[in-house]
């Protein structure tokens, strides 16, 4: 699938990527750009990330934000779970209206929700991107 970006989305891509060495598929700057969300191929969120967070520690101070990296993946299922992380989804069901939903443990549920709702909003329009998801909901 086709994601087009902002220009500011990809001003936020090409820093991300000029620190972590990884070139994200996506890049999602929230409202107030406190927030970005980058989206990096499969297998390569550990480099974005590096040792002990220090590589997006350092992304997110030239940034001056929050950067939250999401694992892109081959399934739908497999994405919304990266998308909801660090819940831990203990799987993913789409169905054939085009709503994912995720299992999710009981105790995980704020974090899959995350703070006024952010981390499933964010979810939700990076599936619709992605894999033409039109909701996604924990089940």
């Amino acid at each position: 699938m086709h994601v087009e970006l902002t220009d500011e989305a990809r001003r936020y891509a090409s820093r991300f990527a000029d620190v972590t060495g990884v070139t994200p598929r996506d890049c999602l700057v929230r409202e107030d750009g406190d927030r970005v969300v980058v989206v990096v191929p499969p297998g390569e969120k550990g480099e974005a990330v590096g040792p002990a967070g220090a590589t997006v520690e350092r992304a997110e101070e030239l940034l001056s934000a929050t950067v939250d990296v999401v694992e892109d993946a081959e399934r739908a299922a497999d994405f919304v779970a990266n998308a909801l992380a660090p819940a831990a989804v203990r799987g993913v069901t789409v169905s054939q209206q085009g709503v994912a939903f995720a299992e999710v443990l009981a105790s995980d549920r704020g974090v899959a929700i995350g703070e006024d709702g952010q981390t499933i909003e964010t979810a939700r329009e990076l599936a619709r991107r992605h894999h033409d998801i039109d909701d996604v909901q924990l089940a």
